[in-house]
């Protein structure tokens, strides 16, 4: 077994960290970021989220059919956001479909605004159906750690309108855990909270995630040799992954 120390501090980092008006950001760092698509450089996301969803696109037969529309942004584009559809559209639209500026997921690297390719598309609401390349990538995002973040009839929990076109990236298993129990990501850490959750994968291995509260300043675990994954959750914990089996 190895031993580790995990600081509170640590607890605010991770794919799994929790972003909302009730959890804003403490980590202010830029990401190291890609391009999700050549044809499109200024839209960029975290290295290992991209390079997944794109696999995840390309797995769907979207290539040129489903295109980005949002990804990374700073504080500053965060505030501009929020300030100008405030004054085109007013507080109520503005409240159920921008994040306020230091509680959006976007400013993580981790969430993705997508599109069905047209020649004009909503910034805001962007167009993203549930039939052809899209549904398919829809059906596929689970397996690629991906899920779709505001759902509609998740609002009351979320707070936010449902919007089929935000994925957020959160891992696998996790993202294959939320959707097997209906699951966002505000309810996840309560999820977990009652046990241990196992997760049988398709390449035959286990994956097994667990939930540590961190009520101090640090705490001790204990992971074993091998495949494991610890993410903060920017609620006070950490989120630990043990995978095992065969490759």
């Amino acid at each position: 077994m190895k031993r580790l120390t995990l600081h509170r501090s640590q607890s605010f980092r991770g794919p799994l960290i929790l972003v909302n008006r009730d959890h804003p950001l403490q980590e202010t760092g830029t990401p190291e970021l890609i391009p999700l698509d050549a044809a499109y450089p200024d839209i960029r996301m975290e290295r290992r989220a991209g390079k997944l969803l794109s696999a995840c696109i390309q797995a769907a037969g979207g290539r040129g059919t489903i295109v980005p529309v949002s990804g990374w942004r700073s504080f500053r584009e965060q505030q501009s956001i929020w300030d100008d559809t405030l004054a085109k559209e007013g507080e109520a639209f503005t409240r159920q479909y921008v994040a306020f500026p230091g509680c959006s997921e976007h400013q993580t690297g981790l969430a993705m605004d997508l599109a069905k390719a047209a020649p004009s598309i909503d910034f805001i609401r962007p167009d993203f159906p549930d039939e052809g390349p899209c549904g398919t990538f829809r059906r596929l995002a689970a397996r690629y750690g991906f899920i779709q973040r505001y759902r509609r009839e998740k609002e009351a929990v979320t707070r936010i309108a449902g919007e089929p076109w935000h994925f957020r990236y959160v891992g696998v298993p996790h993202a294959l855990l939320m959707e097997e129990n209906r699951l966002c990501l505000e309810e996840y850490v309560p999820f977990l909270q009652s046990g241990v959750k196992v997760c049988r994968l398709s390449n035959e291995r286990t994956a097994r995630v667990s939930w540590l509260p961190c009520p101090g300043e640090e705490i001790q675990t204990e992971v074993p040799e091998g495949c494991w994954q610890i993410s903060g959750d920017n609620q006070g914990g950490f989120i630990l992954t043990l995978w095992e089996g065969g490759l």
